[in-house]
């Protein structure tokens, strides 16, 4: 069976989930979007902004008909949402998510829905906003979209989503759900968890510095905080659902932490100009990557 994708629903409208509507309505005209958010103001903001062709009051009518169904929910409440829209779903609906950690999603998913199709994935791209008013359609431009099917998933409903988030702008790869969240620990959630952790100890710390830690914020502090600025519901979700990975990977962390530790006490330039000359390369990695700009200053405009 071919799947084609006519009719969306998009279940959550922050940041992705806009986004997601956005970028349809831009590159997808043809696709009639439906959105749907368990927050009578959200919904009101979302009509207000007009990126859907129209907003329903519950998560099954929003699904009714629908070829594909989005949900961009924080990762903790999947299965509530699934719960809410299984009434309404067509038996051949493909049913995907944007969640930053996959496999407890996808079993979350799977138990609620055990009829239906199941293509977990996850768009690797984001802003530090959050809400209807901060996506935009081009969010996903050049960005990879991560998939992670079950070994038994259907072929065709896989190029379908494939083909989907090609049209956004994405681009497109399928992994192991595990392999995903280890890798995304590494990339994403730890580098999240020590923004988290630097700027509140730097808010601890204010009172004894007299403010200065905020007024002479241009460095490397500044940047810290436009991570630390996350949705804190979203990315409570996420380090309570990637645990393990998660843990794994401070663990590690903490190990090459206390090697930089070392150095600086035993005054071992050596060893810090090796490290610090590998991270650079690294940097310059994920620009060749067309994964950020070069320009100076992370391309802010003063």
């Amino acid at each position: 069976m071919t799947h084609r994708i006519e009719r969306l629903c998009v279940i959550g409208l922050g940041l992705i989930g806009s986004s997601v509507a956005r970028a349809v309505k831009a590159r997808l005209p043809d696709v009639i979007v439906i959105g749907h958010d368990a927050s009578e103001a959200v919904r009101g903001e979302a009509r207000a902004l007009g990126f859907c062709d129209d907003i329903a009051d519950s998560a099954d009518a929003a699904v009714t008909d629908a070829d594909l169904v989005i949900l961009a929910v924080p990762v903790g409440r999947m299965a509530d949402a699934a719960r809410a829209m299984a009434p309404g779903l067509r038996a051949d609906a493909i049913i995907s998510d944007v969640g930053s950690s996959k496999a407890g999603v996808a079993a979350a998913l799977r138990a609620a829905l055990p009829d239906h199709a199941i293509i977990p994935a996850h768009p690797v791209a984001g802003t530090e906003n959050s809400g209807p008013a901060a996506g935009f359609a081009t969010l996903f431009d050049g960005r990879w979209c991560i998939l992670t099917p079950a070994s038994d998933a259907a072929p065709d409903a896989v190029a379908a989503l494939t083909t989907f988030w090609k049209a956004l702008g994405a681009r497109v790869e399928a992994m192991d759900a595990a392999h995903h969240d280890l890798v995304l620990a590494v990339t994403s959630h730890l580098p999240h968890l020590i923004a988290y952790t630097i700027v509140g100890t730097a808010s601890e710390l204010e009172e004894v510095t007299e403010s200065e830690v905020i007024k002479y914020s241009a460095g490397g502090f500044r940047d810290f905080t436009r991570i630390a600025a996350s949705d804190p519901v979203m990315w409570r979700d996420v380090f309570l659902a990637n645990k393990d990975a998660v843990l794994a990977t401070l663990q590690r962390f903490n190990e090459d932490l206390t090697v930089l530790q070392q150095a600086i006490r035993r005054g071992d330039g050596e060893k810090l100009e090796q490290w610090f000359t590998r991270t650079r390369t690294i940097r310059r990695s994920i620009i060749a990557e067309g994964q950020d700009d070069p320009a100076p200053d992370f391309g802010r405009k003063h």
